[in-house]
């Protein structure tokens, strides 16, 4: 593959960049040894969707400046309508753009040595530390293509760093606002819950513009060191005319527990990998996803859980509604490795489609090496069931409406767990507008 763009980039773009950021020398280092890779290595190649023809290298620009947003009043009101501005201590990270444009983190959490910054930051600040953690565990560089080009040109992204025997009680949230046509955007997260501590993360993508041809490749690694808890909830409604690859990644120790809460509601095509490895004896994941899809947008959403502890548990629950002429891959993936005795292992895929034209495909896969664990998986795909609207409409209401009230029930699972009051109610919106 031949990098073309109209910044041109190469290896001397990528290493001034990082100067001119003043990051560490081993980031420069890792970013152009990065970007050598990006032309030797091959994409990704998600079961059963031909990406071969999607745009995820060629763009106008790889940093966008925010000059309209000074402060939260400026923000659009479907962003303001997300944060609790009356809060006194919000503990909160606005990114529009590529731009950090508020940071806040009370001051009791600031005391006890929690960390919310912008990924720019944390390299020159807590760069020790970030360099611990970024993409050595998690994902790494030379996964594929994509994993390299993100590794090369991040431009933007939230550290999030909770020290040991620390309880966050309130959430810490984060919000990346697309809000230029010419946007580019290489996200990275990193969310680190230490020895015994907890917290809950939450993050939304929304777009404000709607452009042609834009490239969004967005990365997250959260890791729950021993006896840890990380509660990671997402909402993205990226726009259509996005292309946008997103690859979220959990680590989790001995008796630690990762929970995942994702409403994907982007509007183009997409590619997203949540991927857990249960590495310590007594490790838990839960991850509850919801999907709604429409118009001709193409999506694969792969759930994959990997059980290498003793004892582990992981359980995958995927609620998808596909419309129009949309099409939807459901791969959910449940792993056990050799030696990892009496884990468990369930999953559950559930896709309705609501026309003629969409289509939904899903995949529950249980990959076991061991003699000594559970393991089961349910899935299915079909229609609104005849039964609930018979029921709904014998009782005076409308089809139009009792269609609308059992898509709701059939995504609350996932809505439900969203621990921002503001980030669910967007959700529900969201749902709302794209199934009407």
């Amino acid at each position: 593959m031949i990098m073309q763009t109209k910044l041109s980039i190469n290896q001397d773009y990528v290493s001034s960049f990082s100067k001119e950021l003043g990051e560490p020398s081993w980031l420069t280092d890792l970013r152009v040894q990065a970007f050598a890779k990006v032309e030797d290595l091959p994409m990704p190649t998600p079961d059963k969707t031909k990406i071969d023809k999607w745009n995820f290298t060629d763009f106008s620009e790889h940093i966008v400046k925010n000059d309209k947003v000074q402060s939260l009043e400026d923000l659009n009101e479907d962003v303001k309508a997300l944060i609790d501005l009356e809060a006194k201590d919000k503990n909160l990270y606005v990114q529009v753009d590529n731009s950090p444009v508020f940071t806040s983190l009370s001051s009791d959490l600031a005391d006890k040595g929690v960390i919310l910054t912008d990924i720019h930051t944390a390299a020159k600040e807590h760069g020790e530390l970030l360099q611990k953690y970024f993409m050595t565990d998690g994902v790494k560089v030379d996964e594929h293509r994509l994993t390299a080009l993100h590794a090369a040109l991040v431009n933007g992204g939230v550290f999030v760093y909770v020290p040991k025997n620390v309880e966050v009680e309130e959430p810490l949230q984060a919000i990346f606002v697309h809000d230029n046509a010419n946007t580019t955007l290489f996200n990275h997260v990193i969310v680190v819950a230490d020895d015994n501590s907890s917290l809950t993360y939450v993050e939304n993508y929304i777009s404000t513009v709607e452009p042609d041809g834009a490239v969004f490749n967005i990365i997250a690694e959260v890791f729950a060191n021993a006896n840890a808890k990380v509660t990671y909830g997402a909402v993205d409604t990226i726009a259509k005319g996005v292309t946008t690859y997103v690859n979220r990644r959990g680590i989790a120790g001995r008796d630690a527990r990762i929970e995942w809460a994702l409403g994907l509601m982007n509007d183009g095509d997409t590619i997203s990998d949540n991927i857990t490895k249960l590495i310590g004896d007594g490790s838990f994941c839960d991850t509850k996803t919801v999907v709604v899809g429409r118009g001709e947008q193409t999506q694969n959403f792969t759930t994959e859980v990997i059980h290498f502890g003793k004892n582990s548990e992981g359980y995958i629950l995927k609620h998808g509604v596909m419309k129009d002429s949309a099409s939807s891959i459901f791969n959910g993936i449940g792993k056990i490795e050799h030696g990892a005795t009496k884990a468990n292992a369930e999953q559950e895929s559930r896709v309705l489609m609501l026309s003629e034209k969409a289509r939904g495909d899903a995949n529950p896969i249980l990959l076991i090496d061991e003699d000594d664990v559970t393991a089961g998986h349910a899935a299915s795909v079909g229609r609104v069931d005849p039964l609930q609207l018979f029921y709904l409409m014998s009782r005076g209401i409308p089809q139009t409406e009792a269609e609308r009230l059992v898509i709701h029930g059939f995504l609350a699972p996932v809505v439900n767990e969203l621990p921002i009051e503001g980030v669910k109610k967007q959700l529900v919106e969201v749902i709302e507008r794209k199934v009407r």
